[in-house]
């Protein structure tokens, strides 16, 4: 029973995160996930204390479905440590990141909502400090180039390409992106 409660819980929050993706964060309501989990009325109240509880909750998931899996993590630890791997990385994260789009979306939604609710800004700020600091010490155990200093920025430089990329997706075309990550690395990051 707790199993089949857990696996609906998790389709309750993907739900969310597809309503906060099309709907944004004004449009997430209770009703609104029990329709597009295609639930009966009344579920999603009753797995989830407030509107909050559910949107800390969708903020979590999203970044439990951005994780890579074992076979990319695995991937990734054979890439060689010079700008050509280095690049190869990053496109692969713009790739994987742009491809969950309504999940990035709903995250947008989630953090302009943080500006307006503590405990979801508390939430976020963890999760995210969490997966920056990750990725800077996945980045010093690598051997791959550069330092702590790169590695932020180029979560800056490359969250903004895919915020480009998600919401007005003509303003570059793909070889510019792809042109545009590899001077990210090769200008951001020292050999």
């Amino acid at each position: 029973m707790v199993r089949k409660n857990d696996e609906r819980r998790a389709a309750l929050v993907d739900a969310a995160i597809e309503v906060l993706a099309r709907e944004g964060a004004r449009g997430l309501t209770f009703r609104a996930v029990d329709t597009e989990a295609a639930v009966p009325v009344g579920t999603a109240s009753n797995y989830f204390a407030s509107r909050d509880d559910l949107l800390t909750q969708a903020g979590g998931r999203v970044y439990e479905r951005l994780r890579p899996d074992e076979e990319t993590i695995a991937r990734q630890r054979t890439t060689t440590p010079d700008h050509e791997g280095y690049t190869r990385l990053m496109r692969e994260l713009v790739g994987r990141v742009s491809g969950f789009r309504t999940g990035y979306l709903a995250l947008l939604e989630l953090r302009l909502e943080a500006t307006r609710r503590p405990e979801l800004r508390r939430v976020l700020t963890e999760r995210v400090r969490s997966d920056v600091d990750a990725n800077v010490a996945y980045h010093e155990a690598s051997g791959l180039p550069g330092d702590a200093t790169a590695v932020r920025l180029l979560i800056l430089t490359l969250n903004w390409l895919i915020v480009e990329q998600l919401t007005l997706p003509d303003v570059f075309s793909e070889a510019e992106r792809d042109q545009l990550v590899q001077a990210a690395v090769e200008r951001i990051v020292r050999v």
